[in-house]
């Protein structure tokens, strides 16, 4: 299962103007439709008198979820070339919103795909590339007498623990790369009493 992917280290921004028309380029990491949302929102109540806030992005080590959103532009004349840009630049779990002040002049639909496109690699061309794996998280139960083992493979694997429950027995949530997540339950499965719950 391919985990690793390509994104951005932080928040950057791109600028391109054209005929009166400023495109500002705002490109985010993000992990979730949610997260999206809030994004959106907040970059609304910010650019509130812009015409528009036009956006893409893409989620996923395997890049199968994505939209693009023209938002009241001509079909496909912003939202696909701002996705076209983050597919180009190889690079997942992103969003970039173009926000668009009108300057009087009608750009057409050749220069709205070339002024959004524009905008967007201006942002991505200035952000840090990162590259990080998608995770999960691991739940594994067992009894008191096999905390040694269980702790050594937990070391051993770097592991962050995200949560822990020692009462009559012991629960520990993993955080694990989702690629090695069948070979780590097939490890903690061998130390014999151990329940894995994913």
């Amino acid at each position: 299962m391919e985990d690793k992917y390509r994104t951005i280290a932080q928040p950057t921004q791109g600028l391109y103007k054209e005929k009166g028309s400023k495109f500002i380029a705002r490109a985010y990491a993000v992990y979730s439709e949610e997260e999206v949302k809030e994004v959106l929102q907040a970059l609304r109540e910010e650019y509130f008198d812009a015409r528009h806030h036009c956006y893409a992005y893409l989620l996923g080590a395997d890049r199968s979820t994505y939209r693009a959103n023209d938002d009241g532009e001509p079909n496909h004349s912003a939202g696909d070339p701002i996705l076209g840009q983050i597919k180009s630049a190889g690079l997942s779990n992103v969003l970039v919103v173009v926000i668009r002040y009108f300057g009087g002049t009608k750009l057409g639909v050749s220069g709205l795909i070339h002024a959004y496109k524009t905008a967007t690699a201006e942002a991505l061309a200035a952000a840090e590339v990162i590259e990080r794996h998608e995770t999960a998280l691991l739940t594994i139960q067992f009894g008191y007498e096999q905390m040694n083992e269980v702790m050594k493979l937990v070391k051993d694997q770097d592991l962050p623990v995200r949560q822990q429950d020692f009462h009559l027995d012991c629960r520990l949530t993993l955080e694990a790369r989702k690629g090695l997540l069948p070979q780590l339950q097939e490890q903690f499965s061998k130390l014999g009493e151990v329940m894995i719950n994913d």
